[in-house]
């Protein structure tokens, strides 16, 4: 007896953890999809401004609108279209970070609001922020 009450019990689990795949699967609406969740920028130079597009898609079945994009920091900088953006298609958001001020290793969180069933998503860039050069400290 304790055999089919285990046995009933794990079918029942696997039918929940099915449906809600199947569920998320099937939901209508925009679904914003970025190619790529980070970017590192590697070694830059303290007061560069460096910029990388995010490149994204809606994968959903209605019209995306992108209706707000927050960034960590007052250095990091957005830029991205605010038309609807049509299922299937693509756009490209443009993330712009300045270094001035800054030393170290740098992570920036940008958070992407929208009407999509994901309706908020988040993309990262890093960057290891070196010291600027000055010219005694180049022997001359």
């Amino acid at each position: 007896m304790r055999v089919l009450a285990s046995l009933f019990i794990l079918f029942v689990g696997f039918g929940v953890v099915a449906q809600s795949a199947d569920a998320e699967a099937d939901q209508n609406g925009p679904k914003i999809t970025f190619t790529e969740s980070a970017h590192a920028f590697g070694d830059i130079t303290q007061g560069d401004v460096v910029t990388h597009i995010f490149t994204y898609e809606n994968s959903g079945n209605e019209a995306l609108v992108i209706s707000n994009v927050r960034t960590s920091c007052g250095c990091t900088a957005p830029d991205w279209n605010r038309e609807p953006l049509a299922p299937g298609e693509t756009a490209e958001m443009t993330i712009r970070f300045n270094s001035r001020g800054k030393m170290g290793m740098q992570n920036k969180i940008i958070t992407v609001m929208s009407n999509a069933v994901n309706s908020t998503e988040r993309i990262k860039i890093t960057a290891n922020v070196k010291p600027a050069q000055t010219e005694v400290e180049d022997g001359q």
